[in-house]
């Protein structure tokens, strides 16, 4: 692979990474225990009176419920872009379908920098 389409390949995955660490920082927060483990935080809302600190609670319950299908995407995107960062850092292996071992055609990583597979393995 050209040097200069992994170099912007590289730059495309630090940008998105940098957006999606932000994105992800405002309703989760990084685990200590687990690098690269992102964890949903539960909101807390300030209480009134007893209805509406029920009301809140349930709000709060709903929220949290929807945050957490996110952070998994995100963790997702974010975990396979690193991945990505990984291979170009160590030289080996960017571009390379991890199931068949053919190269992914560029057009694919362009479109999508973070692949790990191409698109027939993908679909499988």
């Amino acid at each position: 692979m050209k040097k200069d389409f992994l170099d912007k390949q590289k730059q495309k995955l630090e940008q998105t990474k940098q957006a999606l660490e932000r994105g992800l920082s405002n309703f989760a927060a990084k685990d200590p225990q687990l690098k690269h483990d992102w964890d949903t935080i539960y909101p807390n809302y300030s209480r009134g009176t007893e209805n509406e600190g029920l009301e809140a609670e349930a709000d709060e319950v709903e929220e949290y419920e929807r945050s957490l299908p996110i952070e998994y995407n995100l963790e997702i995107k974010l975990r396979n872009i690193n991945i990505a960062l990984e291979k170009i850092k160590k030289g080996m292996g960017y571009g390379i379908c991890e199931k068949c071992q053919q190269e992914i055609p560029e057009q694919r990583l362009e479109a999508c920098p973070e692949a790990r597979f191409c698109m027939k393995c993908q679909n499988k």
